[in-house]
This record gives C-alpha cells, structure tokens and sequence, in this order.
C-alpha cells in the first residue's frame, strides 16, 4: 500500500460513492468549492498493490489569524474499517503535509454513526481527542426512499399528505430549473429567506460552482415553484452514490400558505428516487430533539415526511502543534462562554419589551456567529 496526493476525480469519486461512509462532502467536486472559503483542497488517499483506492480523505486547508493553518476533513475520513493499516498510513501521509505546511491540527468528522466502538477506539489509537465545538450539525433527517411512491406517501404525516395535493389545487407548479435565469431567481429567493430567517449565505458565485460540478450525470437538480408565473419557492438537491441530500431551499414572503415547500420536497424526493437513491437527507435538526431548540420549527417540518433522526459521531481534533492546539481551545471556550452570558443578558430582559425585538438580535448574532466559525474560527458555532 502507498499513500499518496490523488488526482483522478472519477477514482476518488467511485470509491467515495460505493463506501458505507458516503457523504457529499467528501466528493471530488467538494474540494473544488473550497477557494469560495479561502480554503485549498488537499485529495489525500492510500492506494493497494492493484492501484486500487483503500482509504480517502478530502482535506481543506485554511488559516486563522495568528494561529495559523489546520486542516479540516469535512465527513471524512473515508474507509469502511477503521482498523485497516491503511487508516494508520492515511493519517501518516497527512501529518506530513501537516508538518510541511505548518498546520497545527486536523479535525475529523467521520460520516459514521454515533457511538461506533470501532471508530472510536481506532480515533483513540491514532492519538485524536473528542471536543464540542462542531463543524457539521450532528444530527440530520434522513428518509428511505427505496418504498414505493404509495408507500412513502403514507408513511407521511396526514397533514403533510394533504399539503402536498394542496399545493397543485392551489394552483403552484413546480418546473425543473435550468441556466443562469433560473439560479439567478433562486439566488433572489434565497437572499429574502436569509434576511427573513437570519442566516448566513454564500455569494452567488459558490451556488453557481454548485450547479456546474455537480451537473455532470445530473447529480445536481434545482427546483422552482411558482404560482400565476411568478416564482415564489425554490429547491436545491444533490445526489452522490445511493445518498441525496436537501441543500438549500428558499421562499418568498408571499403566498406561503399555498404550501410550496411540500410540494417542491416531494418533487426533490422523486427525483432522487428516480435517479437511484436509497436515501434522501434533509440534513440538520436540533442536537436535542426537546420544543424551544434552535431549529425546532424545521425539525417538525422534516420529520413530518416521515423517516428518522441519524446522529454522526462526534468530532475529533488530532493535535500536531499542542501549545497552538491548546490557545484554539481556550479561544473556543471563552466564545462560549460569552455566548452563554449574552443568552443569559437577553433571557433576563423585561418581558414588556416586543418579543420580535428581543429575539432578532440574537437570531442576527448567531447567523453572523455562524459566518465566522466557517470561516475563522472552526468549531465556533458549536453546531452539533
């Protein structure tokens, strides 16, 4: 076995595709998105004595005022046995790199499910430590779409059923998006519903690079609902191996309670199926699924579709510079703990004052919070 910098995108994508830790983020296409985070992309795999693949992890690079550079395997690594040599060459490989670019640590976040003994004590083993402070949102919605129509249909929620059929009386339809008119609509959409919801955003351009890479087999698929010729809800999907996921999605303000994004769902969900698919991932619930969570409204939503929570093992950090490794920390946990006296402040404000004021923002904090852990400080949203 040799370990090594792998740069044939259809050997790297077939083996990420077919291994039990599939996920989009660890596509080949998902490394070319990396300079929209000022991040490089590192394709790091081990191959066998037939040049075949045996382990692969997708690494971004990205530095942080003052502390320097580390490295970031977003649901990576990728190998179906943790306790193969292979892993332990991989790992090899990247500190290497690691020394060669003076990072000081790499954090893993492995598309496997929490609690795997075997991935936990092959984490142990390779000298990484649990920590909090998440990259990914660990616990998503997934459903298995392999039933048939009818089936899924009445695993829903009746409500969610009657939604969807409400949608067409209503009068929406739902097109398939194509070109830069379509996206340009889509991209519209998707500003009203950050400004209206509070959450980062990339520029255009990311969500551009999205649909070309991804194009290629139609693994990409953008959805837009309208209703009298106007667009008002939209949808974006990508597809890789036996998995899909839900993207994005965007609305407008008006005409939500002809429920668009029932119907857009199911449209989505079709086409995943058609195309294959095992799974559709509706992506991030609350790490606590209890009323009053972040993100309660949208686990509702998702969960009404019928399928089940699937939550990740949690992060690991691996430190190749300790006293750098151990100012990052502290760093996470002063953020914390400021973020925790800010909730405390605006929980402790007379109730006289208009909820719409007091919660915007902090809803505005944690959006703009949210930015700057993708893009300085790797850990500080605390997703997860």
């Amino acid at each position: 076995m040799e370990a090594r910098l792998i740069s044939n995108r259809q050997q790297w994508n077939d083996f990420v595709a077919a291994s039990v830790c599939c996920n989009i983020t660890q596509s080949y296409e998902w490394g070319q998105l990396a300079p929209h985070l000022g991040a490089e992309a590192l394709y790091t795999g081990v191959v066998d004595d037939r040049g075949q693949l045996c382990a692969a992890m997708l690494v971004l690079v990205s530095r942080l005022p003052v502390l320097g550079t580390y490295f970031y395997a977003p649901r990576g690594p990728v190998i179906d046995d943790p306790s193969s040599p292979a892993l332990g060459q991989l790992l090899d490989f990247v500190r290497h790199e690691a020394r060669r670019r003076g990072a000081f640590m790499l954090k893993v976040e492995p598309s496997v499910p929490d609690g795997d003994e075997s991935w936990l004590a092959a984490l142990r083993r390779h000298g990484f430590r649990r920590t909090p402070y998440a990259m990914h949102i660990r616990h998503e919605w997934v459903l298995d779409i392999r039933p048939d129509e009818q089936t899924l249909l009445a695993n829903m929620k009746e409500k969610w059923r009657y939604n969807i059929r409400l949608a067409a009386r209503k009068g929406v339809s739902v097109r398939r998006g194509e070109g830069p008119a379509d996206l340009d609509t889509f991209y519209r959409l998707y500003r009203i519903t950050s400004e209206r919801d509070h959450f980062f955003i990339h520029e255009k351009a990311h969500y551009e690079d999205v649909m070309r890479l991804y194009s290629e087999g139609d693994r990409a698929a953008l959805f837009l609902a309208e209703y009298e010729g106007q667009a008002i809800a939209g949808l974006l999907a990508l597809r890789f191996g036996r998995w899909s996921w839900y993207m994005y999605g965007a609305s407008s303000n008006e005409h939500r309670n002809r429920m668009p994004n029932h119907l857009l769902q199911w449209t989505a969900i079709r086409w995943a199926k058609e195309h294959g698919c095992w799974y559709y991932n509706f992506r991030g619930i609350p790490d606590v699924l209890e009323e009053g969570q972040e993100l309660w409204g949208v686990y509702i939503f998702k969960q009404g579709f019928g399928g089940y929570p699937l939550r990740f093992l949690e992060t690991h950090d691996l430190a190749y510079k300790p006293l750098v490794y151990q100012a990052y920390r502290r760093l996470l946990d002063l953020k914390r703990w400021r973020d925790q006296q800010q909730r405390s402040r605006l929980q402790r404000q007379p109730e006289a004052q208009p909820a719409v004021g007091r919660e915007r923002p902090a809803q505005a904090q944690r959006s703009a919070d949210a930015h700057q852990a993708e893009v300085a400080l790797p850990g500080a949203s605390q997703q997860g």
